[in-house]
Order: C-alpha cells, then structure tokens, then sequence
C-alpha cells in the first residue's frame, strides 16, 4: 500500500455518491473472483486508479472469504470447462501449496476462464443495482419532500 500511498489524498475515493459508490461495488465484486489471495490489494487499487470509492471496493472484495471461495471456484470451474467443453476432473479445492502446485497446474483455465465471466456478470450486475437502488432512494426522498410541501399548503 506505500506505492499507493501518494494517491490516498485524492478526496473521490473517499466520497460516497452515486457514480463512486456503485463503481466501487463493482470493482469490490470483480476483483472478489480474482483465484489468487490478492482480492483487498487489487481492488484498492483499481479503486485508486479509477477514482472510486475505495472503502466500498475493499469491503466488496470481501464477498469471497474462506466460507465462499470453494462454491464460487467450483462453479467458476465447471462454467468454464463446460464452455470450454473440457471434461471437468473431480476437483477439491483447499488452500495448501500442494493443491496449488498438483492441482490447479490442471485445471487453470476453465477456472480462470469461469471466474472471468462470473466476475463481469456479478461486478455489472453489482454496478446497475447500486444505482438502481440510488435512484429508487433519491426519488423516494423527492416525492416525500413533495408531499409534506403540499401539506403545509
């Protein structure tokens, strides 16, 4: 994070409105899929790099943790051996070097591919949704101010 240090003053990833909130999440999301323990450091900073709310990004990030990782990597692999039209293997996922160097050595790129997608339909998704929500918020406030105008009338 020292590398990054420099752009931390930046006041946009720190504000929360709209645009930098729903970005954030999707990048939280996106680098949530990421196969490798990097997850909070990558979406730090593409948060930096793309000016969006960099709390909302890390804490997004977090979608995958040690309860989450083995159904989303296992459908990540099965989505992408299937596109790949790859016979899937009987694979158990565990977090030691040993599976890391006899396991995924075979199976990396229906994983990668499978997470890959999964990262751009949940981070869109993840994006659109925010602002939808946003939306359905602001205009629910206007309409109330509205109606307790129209009362004091």
């Amino acid at each position: 994070m020292h590398i990054l240090s420099d752009y931390l003053h930046d006041p946009n990833i720190w504000h929360i409105h709209r645009r930098s909130s729903a970005g954030g999440a999707a990048i939280g999301m996106f680098c949530a899929f990421i196969p490798f323990p990097i997850h909070t450091l990558s979406s730090a900073a593409l948060a930096i790099l793309f000016r969006m709310n960099l709390p909302i990004a890390v804490l997004f990030s977090f979608f995958s943790n040690p309860l989450t990782i083995p159904p989303i990597f296992f459908f990540a692999y099965s989505l992408g051996a299937n596109i790949l039209n790859i016979k899937e293997k009987n694979v158990h996922f565990t977090f030691s070097w040993d599976w890391v160097s006899n396991t995924l050595v075979h199976i990396w790129e229906p994983l990668l591919l499978g997470c890959f997608i999964m990262a751009t339909i949940s981070s869109l998704l993840t994006y659109f949704i925010i602002r939808l929500m946003w939306r359905i918020t602001a205009v629910t406030k206007w309409e109330n101010r509205r109606k307790k105008k129209q009362e004091k009338l």
